[in-house]
């Protein structure tokens, strides 16, 4: 059996988008994070992170880093009683051609394979129209947040694109809510 779920973009997603996390002190959970990560988890929809982690092979930081930065996002959600079924990164630089840096499909393919995931009843929350392109390639529901790079995105960027969000959300908890509705409605 195969089980519906959220992939979310992290930075500017979960986390105050600051650029590259350098420092493990920069992560900043926005402030339904954790509300909306529980709520999917109460409602048994997988959640599972997928994000695009340059920083390291561009020699920002080291790669274990992320890792760090990973585990503690992981801490700090499971102290509001959140939790993520999973956490996918692309931890190559924009011009190394891989398969699993967004908009490419990988991390999600990969996740679909591990976790039993049903990508018709899936959805990609992120605040980039890199994940609203991602989210088409790999045939799951597009919602664009308005946090991190969300409004600048939605005015400047999306106007010009082809593949469009299902919704615009204000914030992770306002996706949720629309999700969960979502999934009710198709039964």
């Amino acid at each position: 059996m195969t089980h519906p779920a959220v992939f979310l973009d992290r930075d500017g997603t979960i986390n105050e988008q600051m650029g590259y996390i350098n420092h493990i002190s920069r992560f900043v959970l926005l402030p339904q994070a954790i509300d909306g990560i529980r709520r999917l988890n109460e409602a048994g929809v997988k959640v599972v992170v997928i994000t695009n982690q340059s920083g390291a092979a561009r020699g920002y930081f080291p790669d274990s880093l992320i890792d760090e930065v990973n585990a503690h996002m992981e801490r700090l959600l499971a102290g509001g009683g959140a939790r993520l079924d999973g956490i996918y990164t692309c931890r190559h630089g924009p011009g190394e051609g891989c398969g699993c840096r967004k908009p490419r499909t990988g991390l999600i393919e990969q996740a679909l394979q591990d976790l039993g995931l049903d990508p018709i009843r899936s959805y990609l929350v992120g605040d980039r129209y890199s994940d609203v392109e991602t989210a088409a390639n790999a045939g799951v529901k597009p919602i664009l947040a308005l946090t991190g790079y969300g409004r600048g995105e939605l005015e400047y960027v999306g106007p010009s694109q082809k593949v469009q969000p299902v919704y615009v959300a204000a914030d992770l908890l306002d996706a949720v809510e629309w999700i969960l509705a979502d999934l009710k409605r198709a039964g």
